[in-house]
């Protein structure tokens, strides 16, 4: 299946939190934090402006970015479970060093 957002939304596979404590206690699927990072999967083409235009996006497919709590809405395609994401509510963008 394919899936394109549209305007200046994303789509994004939210990275999985960890299954165990640093002392080493693994945490059961209840009493995990949601996750608030991810991978950037798609991006739509910017949002409109008055001159007809697009906008930039903050961030490109490949980036791995940091978001609201409780953003988005949750999809699943294919079995794999998605965030779409306005791109307002991506905070910061991660880069591996």
């Amino acid at each position: 299946m394919t899936f394109e957002p549209l305007n200046d939304y994303v789509l994004i596979e939210p990275l999985e939190s960890d299954e165990k404590t640093a002392g080493g206690i693994f945490l059961p699927d209840a009493a995990r934090e949601r996750p608030t990072e991810g991978l950037i999967v798609a991006v739509g083409p910017g949002r409109p402006l008055d001159d007809g235009s697009r906008g930039p996006m903050p961030a490109a497919e490949g980036d791995t970015v940091v978001y609201n709590l409780y953003a988005g809405t949750d999809v699943t395609l294919d079995g794999t479970d998605y965030k779409v994401l306005h791109a307002s509510e991506i905070l910061a963008r991660m880069e591996a060093q």
